[in-house]
């Protein structure tokens, strides 16, 4: 699936002529799609991953309904925040315990979406991932007797709980959504196969691990499809899950941002596809 740029004139944009393929869920893919659609680039959509309720959804309302007995909640994806946040409108009084809750974003991403939903962090960590916001809890004096609420992928890193509960807190992990495994789009597959792609980009490990399954039941080789194509990661996190892949990422922005990863992306400069002439 190709996104139709609509930008007057993109004459000297430094993307025209690059097709990027992007590897985010469905709802989430114009946030990338736009900034790299106005650096020139076509943008092509393979979603590899869906969203669906966890296996126990009601364990989320349980903790929502728990939620003036908390001292912090901590959203660690988009996709965290939109659950949580939808559980809450859902339930009456929550909005209010919410109130009195400190919230915490794990980058500058999960906190921009915070904010475009109404709500503002309190806390957003100068590293974004579970490490560096475990550490400025730490200096937030989150530890013994401190209750905190983790509503999270099904499926996700153990850093950050384990790290909060070494320090004494008492923190309740609620799986607020699993990713899915989805059909990828056959028109993107047979560009890849072909080599007429020049980028691919990567927003969370799970979604590069489910776009190199998707490859194989494709019949092709991941390492082949990108030996000649720019590899570009959101992150550290995501760059450490690529390399026990077997590929590291060409490109990774100093901020965790879809506007920060487009920016990385029309500034390099290391095609390996030449543009006609």
């Amino acid at each position: 699936m190709s996104f139709a740029p609509d930008t007057p004139d993109r004459a000297g944009a430094p993307l025209v002529g690059r097709s990027v393929v992007i590897t985010r869920m469905k709802e989430q893919s114009a946030a990338l799609a736009e900034p790299l659609e106005a650096l020139g680039a076509e943008v092509l959509a393979m979603p590899v991953l869906g969203i669906a309720d966890p296996p126990e959804p009601e364990k989320l309302e349980e903790a929502v309904r728990r939620l003036a007995s908390y001292d912090w909640v901590l959203l660690t994806s988009t996709n965290a925040v939109d659950r949580f946040l939808a559980r809450v409108a859902s339930i009456d009084g929550a909005a209010q315990a919410l109130a009195g809750v400190k919230l915490a974003a794990i980058g500058r991403g999960t906190a921009d979406h915070m904010r475009a939903s109404g709500v503002e962090p309190d806390l957003m960590p100068e590293a974004a991932r579970g490490e560096g916001l475990a550490v400025a809890l730490a200096e937030q004096g989150v530890g013994a007797g401190t209750r905190v609420l983790l509503p999270r992928a099904l499926k996700a890193r153990e850093v950050l709980p384990e790290a909060l509960r070494e320090l004494g807190a008492d923190v309740d992990v609620v799986p607020a959504y699993q990713s899915v495994a989805v059909p990828a789009d056959a028109a993107v597959l047979a560009q890849l196969r072909d080599g007429t792609v020049d980028c691919v980009t990567f927003t969370s490990g799970a979604i590069a691990e489910a776009f190199f399954s998707a490859v194989r039941e494709a019949g092709m080789d991941p390492e082949a499809v990108l030996g000649d194509v720019a590899v570009a990661s959101i992150g550290p996190v995501t760059t450490d899950a690529l390399v026990a892949l077997g590929r590291t990422a060409d490109i990774e922005p100093s901020q965790a941002t879809m506007i920060s990863l487009a920016q990385a992306i029309g500034a390099y400069r290391g095609w390996k596809r030449a543009l006609p002439a």
